[in-house]
Parts: structure tokens; C-alpha cells; sequence
């Protein structure tokens, strides 16, 4: 069906598609299937998850479900640790991490000394914006774009350093953004003071996708002049690309790249990931003690210049965590390399592609989100005429289709077709605004 005789249809199909039961159904089975599991049918990626099917599940960007393979190694690690946890701990403490990081490395082209693992996206912006090296003549710049969590993270260290904090607009209509106009005015807003730019993604207020690797071709450009104190370091929150986007950390070109796992990639809830450049982690002075070889130097065990204790040991936060849930995220990462990077980018591109078109037809929708792959991912933002945000996710819920609104001063109605959405998905959920 072509999109336009799609759009004027909505209204009759949306009385005649049968009603989603309000009862729980049995989820998709994950023990008694024997089949195999066919990473290249998606049908088959679907019932890797438990999610309830009496509701359509277009938020799970914000916590995700856990797919099989993650739930069985997160069950395997809670059920040795209850059986016994000392010495389960002490046979695995030392090399657990080090396989995630492994897997990280595969997943992101990027060597694992370079990542750290954390609990989460915020986490690990308060780790690198909270411990750069700041002088009082230098600046953190940053965007009206940002998420709470960096806004805040680069406040607190203004606020400690008497480093200046500034930001500014990289477009005014996210709708009509383009790449020429974000590098522009990146460029423009660098000056001498300019230490970090610090950027997001994708924007979860408008769906908005920045060009990252243009942008870093233009700091580059801007840095070969200077000292390297005075380098200006891109810093990236790229929790909503990743998981989507397929690319490496090469491609991206960034400095600092953060990330929470437990969205888009499906990874263990409470764990996320730092990859910093090997001459970036220099920037930062560690906040939290690492639990891994740097406690064997100091018991006296190994020399202060052992070798292995590399940035992203010595940037991982020690303590106790949460291990069956840190422990199992290798497997989100294998999850998406079974898939394949560039099939996951499709569909979730593809399916966010019918979303758009659908609703940019509909006289009574304001698409904030660019229709341009280039410039949007795994989200879709909009108004619906004579509706708050607020009472298009509730028309949602009485649907049993689970939306959500952008959670910034200024709010929109929120899709994010994902991996465990289909197509018929997406058109009963255009269906309802169609009614509205």
C-alpha cells in the first residue's frame, strides 16, 4: 500500500483492526522454545523477548527488556553468586570485566583498554565532565539540546573549577535542521577559552541526529593550531544511537564517547560504557578507586608501572556492583553482532521512516523529528493539534500502545519504533492519532 492511500485508510482500519485485550497474556515463551534462534528473521528477535503482547511497546528505549541470551547469563551469575558469593566473586572479579570490555571493544572497533564500564549514561558524564582538568580561563560548551544529566554534570564542574559554561542553539527548527547549519554554528561558537564541546547524539527532545563525524572534522581543523592543554575535547552522549547507528568509534572521531547499554542495545538495566581516546583520558583526574590491578599495587603485589592497568581499568569505578547484571552485558553486544550492525540500522531506520511519513501526511500532526536518515535515528517527536503531549500518551495507554512524552521544558508526543516492533505496529499506532 503506497503511504498516501495508507494515511487515508487509517481512520476505517482503526474500527476495524481487532481490539488489544486488556487481560495479561502469556509472554513469549524463552525456556520451552526449542527452535534455534534465527538472528535473521525478525520474528524470531521478537520472541527473544518476554514483553507482554497485549500491548505495543514503543518506549523501550528508556529500559529496555532483557532478550534470552542476556536474561540466561544475568540468571546464571545471580544463582552462583546466591549459592556462593565470596568465592564466586573471587574466581571471576579479575577477568568478568575484562570480557565485557572485550566485547565492547568488538562491537564499538575500538581497543578495550580504552573503555571503562559504568551503571549508567548519567554516570558516566559525571564521571568525564566531573574530573576534566579545567583551568579558570577555559570553557565547557555545550548545547540547549542536552539531557538534565550533562547539563548538570558540566555545571558542577564549572562551579568547582570557575570554568566558564555556555551554550548554545545548533538549530531552531529541529524539523528543518541541516548539517551545514549545525557545523556553522559550531564552528562559530568555538573560541580561544573552548576546552570541551559537549554534544548529544540524538537528541531524545527532537529525534534531531547530529553529524558527528563533520563535526569533529571541523574541531579538528580548529585544534591543529593549538597546544595540546589548550585542544578543544569532543565529548559525546551517544546513549541513543547506540545500539542503532552502525558505525565505529573511528568513524565517529570524537574524543569521549559515553553511553548507558541498557537502552537500544538491550544490555543488562544498570550498565553503560566510556570509550575515551588514549591521549583524552589524560584530561581527566580518576574521581572513584578502581577495584581491578591498581588494588595490586597498592598491597604491594605489583609494581606502581604495571603495564595492564590501562585508562579503562583505572576509569572503571570500583566497589561492589550489581555483578550477575555488569557480568552478562557481553552478551547484548554478541546479541547485535548475531543481528548485524548494519541490518539493526536498517529496520530500526526503516521502521522509524513509515512512523515519519505516515504522520507528516496528517493534517493535524507538527513533525518535529527530520525526515533525513542522516539527521534522525531511533525517535520520532511531534504535536498533535488541540492535545497536550501529555494527552497523546494517554489516548496512547488507552489503546495499549505504551508512547511517552520528551521529558525538557518544552515537551512532544514520542515514538521509538525499535527491534521488537514490526510494521503493523507502527500502523495502528499512527492509526490512533489519525482518529484524534
Amino acid at each position: 500500500m503506497k503511504r498516501k492511500e495508507f494515511i487515508k485508510q487509517t481512520g476505517l482500519l482503526l474500527g476495524a483492526l481487532p481490539a488489544l485485550g486488556t487481560a495479561s497474556l502469556p509472554a513469549a515463551s524463552r525456556t520451552t522454545n526449542s527452535k534455534p534462534f534465527d538472528p535473521m528473521n525478525w520474528p524470531d528477535v521478537r520472541d527473544q523477548f518476554a514483553l507482554r503482547r497485549t500491548h505495543i511497546h514503543m518506549s523501550t528505549f528508556l529500559l529496555s527488556s532483557h532478550p534470552k541470551p542476556v536474561a540466561d547469563a544475568i540468571a546464571k551469575h545471580r544463582q552462583a553468586l546466591d549459592e556462593d558469593p565470596a568465592h564466586y566473586w573471587e574466581e571471576h572479579f579479575m577477568t568478568a570485566e575484562p570480557e565485557q570490555q572485550a566485547a565492547a571493544g568488538e562491537y564499538l572497533g575500538a581497543s578495550p583498554d580504552h573503555i571503562a564500564l559504568t551503571d549508567s549514561t548519567t554516570m558516566g558524564l559525571g564521571l568525564v565532565y566531573g574530573a576534566l582538568k579545567l583551568r579558570p580561563d577555559q570553557e565547557i560548551l555545550t548545547t540547549t539540546h542536552d539531557h538534565y544529566a550533562t547539563e548538570m554534570s558540566i555545571k558542577h564542574r564549572a562551579d568547582r573549577t570557575g570554568a566558564n559554561f555556555r551554550q548554545i542553539s545548533l538549530y531552531d527548527d529541529p524539523a528543518e535542521a541541516s548539517v551545514d547549519e549545525i557545523l556553522s554554528r559550531t564552528k562559530e561558537a568555538i573560541t580561544e577559552q573552548t576546552r570541551v564541546l559537549a554534544v548529544t547524539w540524538v537528541h531524545s527532545s527532537t529525534g534531531v541526529k547530529l553529524p558527528i563525524k563533520k563535526m569533529a572534522q571541523v574541531l579538528k581543523e580548529l585544534n591543529s593550531s593549538r597546544e595540546d592543554e589548550d585542544r578543544v575535547l569532543f565529548c559525546v552522549d551517544g546513549v541513543h544511537g547506540l545500539g542503532i547507528e552502525d558505525v565505529t568509534v573511528d568513524d565517529l572521531g570524537c574524543d569521549f564517547f559515553i553511553a548507558g547499554t541498557h537502552k537500544w542495545l538491550f544490555g543488562p538495566r544498570g550498565t553503560g560504557i566510556i570509550w575515551g581516546g588514549p591521549e583524552a583520558w589524560e584530561a581527566l583526574d580518576p574521581v572513584i578507586p578502581n577495584f581491578g590491578p591498581s588494588v595490586g599495587v597498592w598491597m604491594g603485589m605489583l609494581p606502581p608501572d604495571t603495564p595492564y592497568i590501562t585508562p579503562g581499568n583505572y576509569f572503571t569505578p570500583g566497589g561492589f556492583h550489581s555483578f550477575e547484571h555488569r557480568w552478562a552485558l557481553a552478551e547484548a553486544f554478541r546479541f547485535h553482532l548475531d543481528i548485524g550492525k548494519s541490518r539493526v540500522q536498517e529496520r530500526i531506520h526503516s521502521l522509524n521512516t513509515m512512523c515519519k511519513e505516515a504522520l507528516a501526511e496528517m493534517p493535524n500532526v507538527r513533525l518535529h523529528t527530520p525526515m533525513s536518515e542522516k539527521l534522525s535515528s531511533g525517535m520520532v517527536c511531534f504535536d498533535v493539534d488541540g492535545y497536550t503531549p501529555g494527552e497523546v500518551v494517554e489516548e496512547y495507554h488507552r489503546h495499549n500502545i505504551t508512547a511517552s512524552t520528551t521529558p525538557y521544558r518544552e515537551s512532544h508526543a514520542r515514538l521509538a519504533p525499535s527491534l521488537i516492533n514490526n510494521e503493523d505496529e507502527i500502523q495502528r499506532s499512527v492509526e490512533v492519532i489519525a482518529e484524534m
